[in-house]
Order: structure tokens, then C-alpha cells, then sequence
């Protein structure tokens, strides 16, 4: 089953339909090289940080600091934070989820409807970046645009599943909220004005988006990955992941150490913009995911952006003679297609943007 848009390099072929027919091996485009592989689990039992946000709501102002503190100690140390307690209600996380595998288990023709291309990334997708002959990663996904209203257009979002697109949006609306709130507790812990963040990205005017990942089944964990290291590059990312199945993996140092979710909890992450921001006091972080033979994965990612076309560059406030900026005003839009062109390629991305001074 392929889509043979013009737009691409090469024919693309759909994961779920290999996953299918492939029983003991897969193909050469998808066998990373030996040194990118995963290996074993590593031995340490460690875990990105869990963060009730309860604190954050109340009155109590030392529950409060409490929280700010946790948060601040888990972007400095790991860039990477789950949060529970954050109001956004759990039967709502379920069902967005589980609409979305649903929509993953339609006919390939129905899916097919929704086929994208490079320009936009929206839609139905199998590949990132455009080099031909690239080694691809063993998943499937679905990109749409949620704000600003004038991107959001709801005939590139699926029909079916009945309902998932009033489900999409609810989900959106509350995601869209927590959001807000984590960038007010990261302009505070970064000594900024509490609504800094917000403004820097455009104040109401952001930009946000969905990205539902689909990792089928692998008849050879060992040998391919479901999404190459990268980091985020937009503003913030918070992750819903997958309910029975672990395979995020968050560099820490020079292990990769597999995420265990809590239940019903938002996996949260630094992106490549507010590291500009913060003139890289918080430091996006690299990650990637694995696959399952046993089972398939379906997570969503949702990014929290500045507005497209606002220049991003370091806060004054945190440029000093000790400390200059480290980068060069770019728009979120030039730096989305600097990275769309490459596909995931580490931390490689946001370091060359860095100034020669």
C-alpha cells in the first residue's frame, strides 16, 4: 500500500501493512546501523520525575513553591517530567487515545483519503524529511494543525471514527489549558515576569499541534527504532503515551533510560524554543522510541509553539556579559523547515543555530 505523491522522494510505504506481512524480518530500509540500534534494557531502575500539580491550583503558597521547585529541578536535571493532578480528566485522555487507534484500524483505503505530503506534514504520514534512500524509522503517524484557528482546517482531520473529531477537540481545548499554566511556572522558575513564555510565543495567538504516533508490531525490535533521537523542536511537548506499552527512551548522559508512565499522567518536555529562549538554562533533550514484537503503541504528541512567523531569540533578562546570547533571532517557521528537510537528526539541529561569537 503506497502513496505515490509527487512530493516525496520515493513511493511511501505504510508500516501497518508491513508490520502485517513482515513474520521474522524487515526491510533493509528500516535496519538502523549498529551503533543507533537499541540495546537491552540498562540496569538502572531510573525514571523521569512524577510531579503532582495539584499545588500549582491552590491557595497554599508554600504547596505552591513546592511545586515550582520540583518542576525546576526536573527541567534542569532531566528535560523531561511527568505531571499528574493537572485537571485535564482522565476518561477524556482514554478516549482520545483509543479514538485514535480506532481510526489506525480503518480500512487503508479509508486512511489513505488523508494521505500527506512534505509541504505540510498534515495528514496521514509514514516518513520524515525528504533524502532519498534515507533509513526509515518503524512507525505510521497523523499530523494536524489544532491553533492558530486560520491552520486549522477540519477536512485534513479524519471524519472517522464517528465523533473524534468533536473528542479532538475537547482534548485540544484542555491540553491547550495545562499548557498554559506550565509555561507560567517555567517563566517563574526561570526569574521571569509569570506570563513571559506566553507573550514570547505570541500570547494567545500560539501555535499548536498534534502528532499521533503509530507503532505497529516488529518481528525485529532489535534492529530498527520507532522514531530516530531527536529533540522537540517547537516550544513544549506534552505526551500522552500508550496505556499497556512502554518505548519512550530519554537520553540521560550516555544511557537511554526507557519511561515508565504513570497512569494516566501527561509525559512533559523542554523543546528546542524555549532552550533559545532561555538562552539554554533549560535544554531541550534527546529521545527516541523503541518497538514491541508483541505489541503495537499508539502515543500522542502535542506541541505547544510559538506563533510562526515571532522571531525567537534569547530573553534579554537572561543575556549578560557573563552569560551572551548563544542564538540568533529565527522564526519558529524558518526553523520548522530547516528541520523538515533533514528528518530527526539528535540535538545537531538546535546546536548549529548556535552564534560564532
Amino acid at each position: 500500500m503506497s502513496n505515490n505523491s509527487p512530493d516525496w522522494p520515493e513511493p511511501i510505504v505504510r508500516v501497518q501493512s508491513l508490520s502485517e506481512r513482515c513474520l521474522d524480518s524487515i526491510p533493509d530500509r528500516y535496519i538502523k546501523p549498529p551503533t543507533d540500534r537499541p540495546v537491552s534494557s540498562s540496569s538502572t531502575n531510573a525514571n523521569i520525575p512524577v510531579i503532582d500539580l495539584g499545588g500549582l491550583l491552590g491557595i497554599d503558597l508554600e504547596a505552591r513553591r513546592s511545586v515550582l521547585q520540583k518542576i525546576s529541578e526536573a527541567c534542569n536535571e532531566w528535560g523531561f517530567f511527568q505531571v499528574v493532578n493537572h485537571s485535564v480528566r482522565p476518561e477524556l485522555m482514554d478516549k482520545a487515545r483509543e479514538t485514535w487507534r480506532e481510526f489506525f484500524h480503518l480500512p487503508m483505503e479509508l486512511k489513505q483519503k488523508y494521505a500527506n505530503s512534505p509541504k505540510t506534514y498534515e495528514g496521514y504520514g509514514s516518513r520524515l524529511g525528504v533524502e532519498k534512500g534515507a533509513i526509515l524509522d518503524w512507525s505510521d503517524y497523523y499530523f494536524l494543525h489544532y491553533l492558530p484557528l486560520s491552520l486549522k482546517d477540519y477536512n485534513k482531520w479524519p471524519s472517522l471514527p464517528p465523533s473524534c473529531r468533536e473528542v479532538f477537540d475537547e482534548y485540544g481545548r484542555e491540553v491547550v489549558k495545562l499548557g498554559g499554566r506550565l509555561m507560567k511556572a517555567l517563566s517563574i522558575n526561570l526569574g521571569l515576569e509569570d506570563d513571559f513564555l506566553q507573550n514570547a510565543f505570541g500570547g494567545e495567538d500560539i501555535g499548536a499541534c498534534l502528532r499521533v504516533n503509530f507503532y505497529p508490531k516488529c518481528p525485529r525490535p532489535d534492529l530498527t527504532l520507532g522514531l530516530s533521537p531527536h529533540s522537540d523542536p517547537g516550544g513544549m511537548t506534552m505526551l500522552l503515551p500508550d496505556n499497556q506499552v512502554a518505548g519512550l527512551q530519554v537520553r540521560k548522559g550516555d544511557e537511554w533510560i526507557t519511561v515508565k508512565p504513570e497512569r494516566h499522567a501527561f509525559i512533559v518536555n523542554i523543546g528546542d524554543q524555549i532552550q533559545v529562549i532561555s538562552n539554554a538554562r533549560y535544554k531541550s533533550v534527546e529521545h527516541r522510541v523503541i518497538v514491541n514484537s508483541d505489541k503495537e503503541r499508539v502515543s500522542l504528541a502535542f506541541f505547544y509553539n510559538p506563533k510562526s512567523d515571532i522571531p525567537i531569540q534569547p530573553a534579554k533578562e537572561l543575556v549578560s556579559p557573563e552569560c551572551p546570547s548563544l542564538y540568533p533571532p529565527m522564526t519558529f517557521d524558518e526553523y520548522r523547515l530547516f528541520i523538515r528537510m533533514r528528518g530527526p537528526r539528535g540535538k545537531s539541529q538546535v546546536d548549529s543555530l548556535k552564534s560564532s561569537r
